[in-house]
């Protein structure tokens, strides 16, 4: 069993809950994700959404900014076993808490 905390951040100036956990294995990373759910709108008035996945050692990760600041998007480069291990259960823990957070059902 793993420890999940509960924190806020704001995400374009709106304060919404976040959930943290390790996900550990032969390295170590820290997930945290969190949503206000479904707003009905865009950019301006719709939903705010944050995820963050933090080597916190042992982690061989690599992190791109595509586009001018990282406006485009990104993308994650791993290395090793544990590294696509860790990472699955990380990006499930995110998805869940994001589908949680939206109060919506998805197929």
């Amino acid at each position: 069993m793993f420890a999940i905390t509960e924190g806020t951040r704001k995400v374009f100036g709106t304060e919404i809950t976040t959930y943290t956990r390790d996900v550990v294995s032969a390295n170590l990373l820290e997930v945290e994700a969190g949503t206000n759910g479904f707003q009905g709108g865009d950019a301006g008035h719709g939903s705010r959404a944050y995820i963050r996945i933090e080597n916190m050692g042992g982690t061989a990760i690599q992190v791109n900014a595509l586009g001018h600041d990282g406006g485009d998007g990104f993308e994650l480069h791993l290395g090793g076993d544990c590294e696509l291990e860790t990472m699955i259960t990380a990006l499930k823990f995110i998805t869940k808490a994001l589908e949680d957070g939206a109060k919506e059902v998805y197929d």
